[in-house]
């Protein structure tokens, strides 16, 4: 099986600098595909030329542009996300927070937390994943809620010393993962609307609508 330190010719190619950007659609289906073969084969047994032959690109050009696998399967997770956090900005937290969890409808939730939870078992004995699981999704998504809640700062929304502003993004995976664990059942719009106005919101100090 292929592994993160294999690769022979294609990583030697890959070594020089990247290059032959990707149209955004050429790499949306790439993405896609990645996707694909995660959910049906898992992480571990993902390889890269998997990837190569299912997309009908060379192993070389997928090293070039993502430099190994577990770079390309975080950024084709969060490519699946189709809210991105910097676009929201409704001029209230509530209003943002709200907008956050109803722009994916409850198929897509599902499949996604589906998807999450098999990346997330993987985290655990792939280094390589959590370095680059860290790296592209967790941090960047921490700076998109640190700002939201800037914001909210500064409208007068929150108090800048509330002792919850370090949590909102636990708070809200919280919400994701426990009603799974717990019901069986995986999280729609309805719930983590109501979860964000009964936990989230009075944990940060914001009063009932």
């Amino acid at each position: 099986m292929e592994t993160e330190k294999e690769g022979g010719k294609a990583m030697a190619e890959a070594a020089t600098p990247r290059r032959s950007r990707l149209t955004p659609e050429r790499e949306a289906e790439l993405y896609e595909a990645v996707l694909e073969l995660l959910r049906e084969v898992g992480y571990d047994a993902l390889t890269m030329d998997a990837v190569a032959a299912r997309t009908r690109s060379s192993k070389a050009t997928l090293y070039r542009q993502w430099g190994g696998k577990a770079e390309l399967v975080v950024k084709a997770v969060r490519h699946s996300h189709p809210t991105r956090i910097e676009e929201i900005d409704t001029g209230t937290l509530r209003g943002d927070l709200h907008a956050l969890v109803t722009q994916e409808d409850d198929c897509t939730m599902q499949r996604n937390a589906a998807l999450m939870r098999g990346v997330a078992m993987a985290l655990h004995h792939n280094p390589d994943l959590l370095q680059a699981f860290r790296e592209h999704l967790v941090e960047p998504e921490l700076a998109e809620f640190r700002r939201m809640l800037q914001r909210a700062v500064e409208r007068g929304e929150i108090r800048a010393d509330c002792p919850a502003l370090d949590f909102l993004l636990p708070m809200m995976i919280g919400g994701f993962v426990t009603k799974t664990l717990l019901d069986d059942q995986p999280p729609t719009r309805t719930f983590l609307t109501s979860y964000i106005d009964a936990v989230v919101l009075p944990a940060l100090g914001v009063p009932p609508a």
